[in-house]
């Protein structure tokens, strides 16, 4: 599940996300935007935090601590969103922070870890491990297609 951009090395856009480093793969990335006017949408799922316009286009805001089991952060500063598109569709993805752009060799990606959480390895695509810091790699089909399962605790 890996974009690569060369034969040896991807290309990760860095988020954090309640503390924990995450990689998108760049390829996966539109853009990234301060969220603004989200408008809540009456009876969907707690981890759809709302709609907004973007430049012309409705965008599915996605929060991303809820959609991992981290719970919201109360005295968060406003989010920053990753930009997706899937299947026709805009998302954003709730993010705490953006990072850097990552050049990883595919030699240092490893397969989920056997510990690690549940909910976080059904929405990973493996790992890298970054001095002594773990970067896990969303796999952003199946964090969009999470959209109102019930996460398990």
């Amino acid at each position: 599940m890996q974009q690569t951009t060369s034969d040896d090395v991807t290309e990760y856009v860095t988020v954090l996300i309640g503390g924990q480093l995450f990689g998108l793969p760049i390829s996966r990335v539109q853009d990234v935007f301060m969220p603004d006017r989200l408008t809540r949408v009456p009876l969907a799922h707690p981890d759809i935090a709302g709609v907004l316009n973007l430049r012309g286009r409705i965008v599915t805001a996605i929060d991303m601590r809820v959609r991992l089991g981290l719970g919201r952060d109360k005295d968060a500063k406003p989010a920053m969103a990753v930009g997706i598109e899937s299947r026709g569709e805009s998302y954003g993805l709730l993010i705490d922070s953006v990072g850097e752009v990552l050049k990883l060799a595919n030699d240092s990606f490893e397969q989920n870890p056997i510990n690690l959480d549940p909910r976080w390895s059904r929405v990973s695509a493996g790992v890298h491990r970054l001095d002594g810091q773990l970067m896990v790699i969303l796999d952003v089909d199946s964090v969009l297609a999470m959209g109102g399962e019930q996460m398990a605790a």
